[in-house]
């Protein structure tokens, strides 16, 4: 017996940015380092995870960019913090669940999970 994919959604490579929206900000939630350099560790349609210097609150929203393979297919979808787990890099890894992902952006993944499988 293999090791099996126990996730609910198969894992893409993917470029991601993120931008606190001014809706959801906190004015007692102070964010650090928004702007360093996020590395993808996974992303699946129901949520992704990242590596960063970025210090995050948990339960906080942002606006995120997504792009699938080049940037002729952005997504911009809203993603919610939900856990956190400190490194040895002095990095933290981060788990984000999308929040009100359109039925157009599960479609845009899976099309994308087609063309990487028929490479």
């Amino acid at each position: 017996m293999g090791m099996y994919e126990k996730r609910r959604s198969k894992r893409l490579p993917v470029k991601l940015e993120l931008e606190i929206s001014s809706l959801f900000k906190q004015d007692n939630v102070f964010v650090n380092n928004i702007n360093a350099p996020i590395e993808v560790i996974n992303v699946s349609k129901t949520g992704i995870g990242f590596k960063t210097t970025s210090i995050l609150p948990l339960d906080f929203y942002f606006n995120a960019k997504l792009e699938l393979g080049d940037a002729t297919r952005t997504l911009y979808t809203v993603v919610r913090i939900v856990r956190s787990e400190i490194c040895d890099d002095h990095k933290t890894i981060y788990g984000c669940e999308f929040v009100g992902m359109a039925p157009v952006l599960t479609y845009i993944f899976d099309e994308y999970e087609k063309e990487l499988e028929e490479k």
